[in-house]
């Protein structure tokens, strides 16, 4: 029942980030979820191009709250937004940056990275891919989730 409530919350913000024109993609264990990788994900994670930001803002009201967001040090992401829609938490991530030994690795989301689109409640949903999140999940340190992503984990 959780998991359907998320992905109907999903598919509204879908249809209203489509309808408005925003650049966006699904990543983080959403992505995952939908790729067979994992059973379970917590909230959703969506990445925008940075130029639509505002566009993104003025399709998502409606929809819900905006919610407090606390800064992490490991990442230095340019425009980083939390909602809360119908109890659902999601996390929207323009010009994501991660922090990795010192270095800066700009993992913001450029059109050619959408890798693939789903259907979710008859809604476009498109995904960035594996290879790119497990780049990321490397650089996050999150080795559980790189090996999520190459199998050598239960799901």
């Amino acid at each position: 029942m959780e998991t359907e409530r998320k992905l109907d919350v999903l598919a509204d913000i879908a249809r209203a980030l489509n309808q408005s024109g925003v650049t966006w993609a699904v990543g983080g264990s959403l992505l995952l979820y939908f790729k067979g990788k994992t059973g379970v994900f917590r909230d959703i994670d969506l990445m925008v191009c940075e130029t639509d930001v505002e566009k993104l803002k003025q399709a998502m009201l409606p929809l819900g709250a905006p919610a407090p967001s606390d800064p992490n040090a490991q990442y230095r992401t340019r425009c980083f937004l939390k909602f809360t829609i119908r109890g659902v938490d999601v996390d929207v991530m323009a010009g994501f940056v991660i922090l990795e030994n010192g270095q800066e690795h700009d993992c913001a989301l450029k059109p050619e990275q959408v890798a693939e689109h789903i259907l979710v409640r008859g809604e476009d949903i498109p995904l960035q891919s594996l290879e790119d999140w497990r780049r990321y999940y490397a650089w996050m340190g999150r080795t559980s989730k790189v090996a999520m992503i190459d199998g050598k984990t239960m799901r």
